[in-house]
């Protein structure tokens, strides 16, 4: 990946528009996303068992964090810990770099809509990387039957 290159492909959800390329080893990857102003990478979240770095390429993206926003100019690196500390969410413009472990399982967290996502594997499709409401949750012992 050069990081002046030209990106792969697009994602085109309203509010989460950006055009994206990945590199990726076994133990770390990453993205380099474009995002048009106003643009965001994902939903406000943090990781358990994920750390992420942010390089800013090119443009003055927003980043926010439990601190608040703060304007971003190119070269500043900021590091995303795991835990609640580290939740960001990133807006355009600007042309960033996100690099993080690849450790699997890892659990998402949305503060902002109260969901939980697991993530089992690298796996887009595995069927076991779900998102849900945390009031949806049920109890250790549901739907276990005491006699099995």
């Amino acid at each position: 990946m050069n990081l002046n290159g030209r990106t792969e492909r697009e994602h085109g959800r309203a509010g989460y528009a950006w055009s994206a390329s990945r590199v990726g080893g076994d133990l770390m990857g990453g993205t380099l996303y474009d995002l048009p102003s106003g643009e965001r990478t994902f939903p406000y979240h943090h990781h358990r068992g994920i750390e992420e770095w942010l390089l800013v390429v090119a443009g003055s993206p927003t980043l926010r964090t439990p601190e608040g926003e703060q304007q971003l100019r190119e070269g500043d690196v900021v590091c995303f810990r795991q835990g609640g500390d580290g939740a960001h969410q990133v807006t355009g413009p600007g042309r960033v770099l996100i690099v993080s472990n690849l450790s699997y399982p890892s659990v998402a967290v949305y503060p902002d809509s109260d969901k939980v996502g697991t993530r089992p594997s690298a796996d887009p499709d595995d069927p076991d990387r779900l998102n849900f409401p945390r009031r949806s949750a049920v109890d250790y012992w549901d739907g276990e039957d005491a006699g099995s």
